[in-house]
Order: structure tokens, then sequence, then C-alpha cells
């Protein structure tokens, strides 16, 4: 069974840096193509940042030069260090595995790919 857990959200004055951690478990992040969106109460969904399994990343215009995704094949993770952070940055985070065959698309928890439960992150200025 696939299992994404999240881990590493909290709060955090502007200008401070968080990292999440996204654990998988019933397969391997290595050669698995994934990502981290976010959803801020009452807004539509963001596609933060992707990885692909051949290491292609894909950063949003507005995390650029703040985030950065990466992978620990060791420890079956993918982490998204966030540095610089603004209140704009303040929502619900979710770790994402994308399914075979299927795209990136841009709802949160669709049908696309296997979703963890989501961390909080909160940015106070």
């Amino acid at each position: 069974e696939v299992q994404l857990v999240e881990s590493g959200g909290g709060s955090v004055q502007a200008g401070g840096s968080l990292r999440l951690s996204c654990t998988a478990s019933g397969f391997t992040v290595d050669g698995a193509d994934m990502a981290w969106y976010r959803q801020a109460s009452g807004n539509e969904c963001e596609r933060v940042s992707t990885l692909s399994s051949f290491d292609n990343t894909y950063y949003a215009d507005s995390v650029k030069g703040r985030f950065t995704i990466s992978r620990d094949n060791a420890k079956n993770t993918v982490t998204l260090q966030m540095n610089g952070l603004i209140p704009e940055d303040t929502a619900v985070y979710y770790c994402a595995a994308r399914k075979l065959g299927w795209r990136w698309a841009g709802e949160c928890r669709a049908r696309f790919a296997y979703w963890g439960q989501g961390t909080q992150v909160t940015v106070s200025s």
C-alpha cells in the first residue's frame, strides 16, 4: 500500500525557514515523480515544486529562489527546504507521488497522484 507522511510543518516568522519531509512507503522515491502542492484557506491549490525520476525540477514562480526540493533515496524521503518564508506561503502543504500514466494537474488530492495528509505551514509577519 502506498503511503506518504509529511512532517516538518509549523509556525515561523517572516524571513524564517522550515524543512518539510515526506516519508514514503509501499514504493521507492528513487525513480518516482514527486511533488509538493499547497492550498491556503479559501484559495486554489498550487503546485509548488516537482522532482522527476530523472532529477528534473520545477518551481512555481512564487517560490523560485527560496524553496528547494530534494530526494534522499536511503531514507526514502522527499524534502522541501523553504527559506525566506513570507506570509503568502501560509498553507497546508501536501506531498504527492504521480501515478503511472497520469500527468501533474492543478487540483490538490486528486486522482492523478497519491497524497499525504498534509502539514500546516503558518508564516506570521
